[in-house]
């Protein structure tokens, strides 16, 4: 296959590629940041920009895996508008190039924030999205786009509804598992939100690929809960990360963020049901993590 993939320098990005390079696929990579590898072609620029798209996306593409987004709930809260625009615009633009030159399919990276707070109700793809954020609203859009084209051009658009993505590679990220990584490095403390209980389900990346490349070969629009499939609270995370690195990190409570949800819990069965089939438990992943960040000493590997 002849493969576009957005956002390919990134942390789920570069795996992907490196998957589908492996199995013999051409892979062109478009990102705001240069794809340092000969294995992938790449264009530098932003996806707002329809020459980039263009540049990108080429007569003869089969598919399109569009994982380049703004990720932070904290800055869509911030500036609603710009993750708006990088989100749902440049999604619209991606999928209106290949419409036009009848790309047939379209794997789209979503978030089980879509669902919202759904209070102890487990999540999956049949619950009403009711996102509490920009950010979650701004995929729920563009699943909202997917769905359209689907059904209007007969492309094969398949939304995967990511839980907490971990895993290799990730030091530049900021999310709780890179933080407790980080931590074990250095000594640092970890800052545990309210009594620590609030439950989340946290899936290894390379799981995330298997997703994507299932998402590559269904035969008809889906959408799938990808996720680890077993929800922790954050005490057992960092319980479990002690555990695996054989570091005492210390952790500071501190009050809660308003209207932060209690439980995350999906129901992966969906996507099992068509294949997908994870690899990792946590305390694995953990310590696949782990070893990932003493080989490379804090640092993203180039």
């Amino acid at each position: 296959m002849h493969v576009v993939v957005t956002g390919g320098s990134g942390f789920i990005g570069r795996h992907v590629v490196s998957r589908l390079c492996a199995r013999g696929d051409e892979v062109v990579v478009v990102d705001l940041k240069p794809f340092r590898s000969p294995e992938a072609a790449c264009v530098v620029g932003d996806l707002r920009d329809p020459e980039i798209v263009a540049r990108a996306i080429t007569p003869g593409t089969d598919g399109v895996v569009h994982l380049a987004a703004i990720t932070s709930v904290l800055l869509s809260a911030k500036d609603p508008h710009a993750v708006f625009q990088t989100n749902v615009d440049a999604t619209e633009l991606v999928l209106e190039r290949c419409r036009e030159l009848g790309v047939g399919r379209f794997v789209f990276a979503s978030t089980n924030a879509v669902a919202g707070n759904v209070g102890a109700v487990t999540i999956d793809e049949t619950v009403l999205p009711r996102p509490l954020t920009p950010y979650g609203a701004t995929k729920a859009a563009a699943e909202m786009l997917l769905c359209a084209y689907a059904a209007s051009y007969q492309m094969t658009t398949v939304a995967l509804r990511f839980t907490n993505v971990y895993g290799a590679g990730m030091q530049t990220k900021d999310s709780v598992v890179a933080r407790l990584m980080r931590g074990a490095l250095d000594g640092g403390a970890i800052q545990i939100y309210g009594d620590g209980e609030q439950r989340r389900d946290y899936v290894y990346v390379t799981d995330v690929v298997s997703s994507i490349e299932l998402g590559l070969a269904l035969p008809a629009p889906d959408t799938l809960t990808i996720g680890g499939g077993k929800s922790v609270s954050m005490n057992e995370l960092w319980q479990t990360t002690r555990a695996v690195t054989g570091v005492e990190i210390p952790a500071e409570h501190v009050p809660a963020k308003p209207g932060e949800m209690p439980a995350v819990v999906v129901d992966t069965s969906h996507a099992k049901s068509l294949g997908y089939a994870p690899t990792f438990d946590l305390a694995s992943g953990l310590a696949a993590t782990w070893e990932d960040f003493r080989r490379n000493g804090g640092s993203a590997p180039a």
